[in-house]
């Protein structure tokens, strides 16, 4: 079967590509060696402040549906009011930070409610970046495991969609959270990849066997020599688990 561009083979792709750029360019120039039928986008914190909605309505124009990193966390006016203009760009998904509390993740999920195309609305836990030294550091006694399981029942409990997890939590918060949450895994790293920056990681098929619903894959991506590639060879690893 020959799929046109903004095509999605299966209607929901599971890999969502992150857009770890510094300006507009770079991004479009990635996103012309991609696929729509194979793929989201992720754009982040970096990408939007240097190239705006703009950037984003770029991306969407070419056939793919964008996830707005922005990790919003603020007075809970403040955070819908944000929510509802990620939702005015028509993006797929947007996120806000758990810690923001209830009362925030709430008024993010009534904001969305009213709007004609709400976006996924997931909250972030614990960044996979961090570890049982660092919660300590930050005076939190729990577990990796045991403070996203906490905020990621918080966050269902408020509305939301599903959280950001690492893949090591994802089958914890399947059982405890249900079918129907989304779980959002970055970390993600093939076979023989590097680990860059990240300590909570999976390889994809792994992550998907354990629970999460989609993948946010980077640099194994981003910079391979062939982008288009590695998104392919990634697609296979998933295989039948998609």
């Amino acid at each position: 079967m020959t799929i046109k561009k903004g095509q999605i083979a299966n209607g929901d792709p599971k890999i969502i590509v992150a857009m770890d750029y510094a300006d507009a360019k770079s991004a479009l120039e990635l996103a012309a060696q991609l696929q729509p039928a194979l793929c989201r986008l992720k754009v982040g914190k970096e990408l939007f402040t240097a190239s705006g909605p703009q950037l984003v309505e770029q991306l969407m124009q070419r056939g793919f549906e964008v996830f707005l990193d922005l990790k919003f966390h603020d007075i809970p006016n403040t955070v819908a009011q944000a929510c509802k203009s990620a939702a005015a760009l028509g993006v797929w998904m947007v996120n806000v930070h758990a810690l923001g509390g209830r009362r925030m993740m709430e008024a993010a999920q009534e904001a969305l409610a009213n709007t004609a195309q709400p976006p996924k609305l997931i909250a972030v836990t614990v960044l996979t970046s961090m570890g049982p030294d660092d919660l300590v550091e930050l005076g939190i006694s729990d577990a990796p495991a045991q403070l996203v399981l906490r905020l990621a029942q918080l966050a269902r409990n408020s509305g939301l969609d599903g959280v950001v997890c690492s893949a090591q939590e994802a089958a914890l918060l399947r059982r405890e959270c249900g079918e129907k949450f989304c779980l959002v895994t970055p970390g993600i790293r093939p076979v023989l990849a590097t680990l860059d920056d990240q300590m909570r990681v999976a390889q994809p098929r792994q992550a998907l066997e354990a629970g999460s619903s989609y993948l946010v894959i980077g640099r194994p991506i981003t910079r391979a020599a062939s982008p288009l590639l590695a998104l392919q060879e990634i697609s296979q690893q998933i295989g039948d688990v998609a």
